[in-house]
């Protein structure tokens, strides 16, 4: 490895490291249940935490992804950002939901074996009474994976061979940033602005993460 590069990159997990821990606590789980009982007693009155999650291969014992993700969601918290942070583990960050956040498909098919199972907490099944109030959960965003092409992009790129050759070699990140923002715009007249823009950038080969 460049000596410059290694350099550089530790920096930065010095600094990542330095950061999540000013603003959140850093915390491991043994397991599942210790998860839930630090959110059972916490889950009101903590801004958040970063969960050290173990690495398989660490050999750790450590409450994974899935399960923290669905523990989170009985207490009316959810997941947001990862990290990396040594050998052995990396970070996620768990947080209690905000007013008005965004709901996925995939977290409501979640809720609703939570539901189904009976371990939703009074705490999750106000934020999902919310979401189906004002029409959060309604408008749930699908994944990734299953993201499909509405039609307004589809005729489109139908009159722009150059955009839907280019749209078409799209692999992840970059396909699924066109998709989301078309779906998350609240307005028919913002809708038709970002489809211009991303059809005008598909024709110049521009992405949106480069």
């Amino acid at each position: 490895m460049n000596p410059a590069r290694g350099a550089g990159q530790g920096k930065a997990l010095h600094r990542m490291k330095a950061k999540a821990k000013q603003e959140l606590p850093v915390v491991p789980f043994a397991s599942e249940k210790a998860w839930e009982k630090w959110l059972e007693k916490n889950h009101v009155d903590s801004p958040g935490v970063w969960v050290k999650l173990a690495k398989f291969e660490s050999g750790i014992p450590s409450v994974t992804y899935a399960q923290a993700l669905e523990v989170a969601l009985c207490y009316g918290w959810i997941d947001g950002q990862k990290g990396a942070f040594d050998s052995e583990y990396w970070l996620q960050r768990f947080t209690p939901r905000k007013p008005r956040s965004k709901w996925s498909k995939i977290n409501c098919g979640k809720v609703e074996a939570l539901v189904a199972s009976g371990r939703m907490k009074p705490a999750g099944l106000r934020e999902v009474e919310s979401a189906r109030a004002d029409g959060r959960w309604e408008a749930a965003y699908a994944g990734q994976r299953t993201m499909e092409v509405p039609e307004d992009l589809k005729l489109a790129l139908e009159k722009n061979p150059k955009a839907k050759e280019a749209f078409a070699a799209l692999k992840g990140a970059n396909r699924y940033a066109i998709l989301f923002r078309l779906h998350d715009a609240k307005k028919p007249e913002t809708r038709v602005r970002r489809l211009e823009k991303f059809v005008a950038m598909l024709e110049a080969g521009e992405l949106i993460h480069g």
